[in-house]
């Protein structure tokens, strides 16, 4: 049976087929021939001047009477490490076309034969074996090998030389067959220096080294080695503003636990079997709110919350889209937590909550929803940071002299996510221009009467008070309808209104009742508020942009708010901070702010919700975007069929 190296020389010219194999492969091949001490002469002056790129050719191998070539050999130069970048070439278009060894295969190697179907035979003499792959041929970003210095084979042979090019040209092989077959050159061309003759090659191509590259053959001692310590990840963040890496490890084993398309990250199996019985540890292995599994999801430990307020004057239409209010167009990416307080909400708070489903979609749950009378918050999660929260509580206070009516008072509902406490309060204070007095007494009301937390524990117990809920958590956020007008009349607000608007936002709020009340240290102490570009957002005709035309002249103001405060100065950012002129349905435009609060690790001794969320709402937004997609589909589907009648 004729070996392998025979039918190469039967396919094609020895020297053109190696010629344009190096032109296509070698990487730096400039930099790997440069001469060395003892290297080979030039060819001479006539083979340089016809031929500046003169084609490699296959001399026999030295031997004992030729010393002087074995004197004249050169050694390569160890190649400049490439960089940390995979693009398309023969490491992805070579190894796709591997396929994974079956059990019998397994069988076969456990019992001393050898597997390789589709690599080349050992049909000739193997040459000394030289076990490491060339370096520009690794199909991992981790595995980049330190240079080393070639230990020539016995005799003086150019081991490294020959099994080196001997790898590339058989791993090469296919691909520019298939570059050849199609007409298109190769995709890369090398430039050699006309006054070096390449060293000699060996005719055996089934070397060992082809095995170890070809990455198909256990038998090399340092195979099982290389393979353990490549199964490495390079990236381990799945936020949404870094790119994810896929894990670097061999394709073509089947104890290999890489999968170049999952976004999970790997799980050891010494993790799991490990065991600490430090509960509440923040380092300890395998903690749930720890600080491993919180920088898996938050590398920077910054989540992205949104917060909004909206008055519905208890209006049972809801707009026919909620895109404006939940998805504005300024953020390019939708946040991990949306807490949605409403005041005077609509009739049918099942209703609402679906709305907010279907407009959020599939990747987000609802963790919780509270109710005060007519005062509703709903609280959406993106549905893989469930298990990262404790269990849900709330407090309701009643801040009327009748409390059986409960358009006025406080809702608060609270949880720690990893090991920031978080307390949402949404808030309806007493109307009217002058009663400031009355809406101050909202306020301490509320900060004593809401009682949380009950059963999850205090972060930092040091640092609260028994008087004020507002200290009893890391992150806070008090948004609704505070009620506090601008002073000044109607008049006086309307000619700063009809001015530019950017003088109008700075001259308006210094007739702000809140902004002076907070400067007085009343009301709202150690809360922020971001700065206000928008007009505002009360009290506008329903359906219109126009404010209040009716017989009372109610005076425009800033009544709709959304207020923070930390208990670490800077933990809380605002990004954006407006409101919503396009939902007209109430006498109110919604108001909304973006913000990066910080995250800390957190202890597993609290009481978790384990992933618990409202099912039934979750399915029930999903068919509703089904159905309206369907609907949409239909629509475009008659309009096109009735544009093409018309036509006719």
């Amino acid at each position: 049976m004729p070996s392998k190296s025979a039918c190469l020389r039967h396919m094609e010219a020895p020297g053109q087929l190696e010629g344009r194999m190096l032109q296509g492969q070698l990487p730096n091949t400039e930099k790997m021939l440069i001469p060395t001490p003892g290297s080979l002469p030039a060819t001479d002056s006539q083979g340089s001047e016809t031929n500046p790129m003169p084609p490699f050719s296959i001399p026999a191998k030295p031997s004992n009477q030729n010393p002087q070539a074995k004197a004249n050999l050169i050694t390569p130069q160890p190649p400049i490490r490439p960089k940390l970048e995979r693009t398309l070439s023969l490491d992805d278009k070579g190894w796709r076309r591997r396929r994974f060894q079956g059990s019998q295969e397994d069988l076969t190697v456990q019992n001393g034969a050898s597997p390789c179907r589709g690599s080349l035979q050992d049909s000739v003499s193997q040459s000394p074996a030289y076990s490491r792959p060339l370096p520009c041929l690794s199909t991992s970003l981790q595995e980049i090998p330190k240079p080393r210095r070639a230990t020539g084979s016995e005799g003086g042979s150019p081991s490294l030389w020959n099994d080196c090019l001997s790898g590339t040209i058989s791993t090469s092989l296919d691909f520019l067959h298939r570059q050849a077959a199609s007409g298109r050159p190769p995709s890369r061309l090398a430039s050699l220096h006309a006054s070096h003759t390449p060293p000699a090659m060996d005719l055996n191509i089934a070397s060992s080294s082809l095995r170890t590259a070809n990455k198909v053959d256990p038998e090399h001692t340092d195979y099982k080695l290389r393979m353990q310590t490549r199964l490495v990840r390079a990236h381990s963040n799945l936020g949404p503003s870094r790119p994810r890496s896929p894990l670097a490890g061999d394709d073509h084993s089947i104890h290999s636990a890489r999968s170049s398309f999952s976004l999970l990250a790997p799980i050891r199996t010494k993790d799991v079997r490990s065991r600490s019985y430090l509960e509440g540890s923040l380092l300890a292995s395998g903690a749930l709110l720890g600080a491993d599994e919180l920088a898996r999801y938050f590398p920077d430990r910054n989540m992205a919350l949104f917060v909004a307020t909206w008055n519905m004057q208890g209006q049972k239409e809801l707009p026919t889209s909620l895109d404006e209010f939940l998805l504005p167009t300024e953020a390019d990416y939708t946040q991990d937590l949306y807490v949605i307080g409403v005041q005077e909400g609509c009739s049918d708070r099942r209703e609402w909550e679906t709305r907010l489903q279907e407009t959020l979609g599939p990747q987000y749950v609802l963790l919780s929803s509270a109710a005060h009378g007519v005062l509703y918050m709903s609280l959406f999660i993106r549905r893989d940071l469930i298990w990262f929260c404790s269990e849900v509580e709330h407090s309701t206070v009643t801040t009327r002299i009748v409390s059986q009516i409960k358009t006025k008072g406080a809702l608060g509902v609270s949880f720690t996510f990893f090991g920031t406490s978080f307390l949402f309060i949404t808030s309806h204070f007493t109307s009217g221009d002058g009663k400031v007095a009355e809406r101050l007494l909202d306020y301490s009301r509320t900060i004593q009467a809401l009682a949380l937390p009950r059963n999850v524990p205090d972060t930092n117990p040091y640092r609260s008070s028994a008087g004020d809920v507002t200290t009893r958590f890391d992150e806070v956020f008090w948004f609704g309808d505070f009620n506090f007008r601008l002073s000044g009349g109607r008049v006086a607000v309307e000619a700063l209104l009809k001015q530019d608007p950017e003088v109008d936002v700075l001259a308006l709020l210094q007739h702000d009742q809140l902004t002076r009340e907070m400067k007085k240290g009343s009301i709202f102490r150690g809360f922020e508020e971001a700065e206000i570009h928008f007009l505002p957002s009360y009290k506008f005709d329903i359906g219109k942009d126009t404010y209040d035309s009716t017989s009372k002249q109610r005076t425009p103001s800033y009544t709709d708010r959304v207020l923070y405060k930390s208990r670490h100065k800077g933990d809380i950012c605002p990004m954006k901070y407006s409101s919503c002129p396009g939902i007209k349905t109430s006498d109110h435009r919604p108001v909304y702010g973006l913000f990066r609060v910080k995250v800390r690790p957190g202890r597993d001794n609290i009481p978790l919700a384990a992933g618990k969320f409202d099912r039934e709402l979750y399915l029930i937004g999903i068919k509703r975007r089904i159905s309206k997609e369907i609907q949409r589909q239909e629509a475009l589907k008659s309009q096109s069929s009735s544009a093409v009648c018309t036509v006719s």
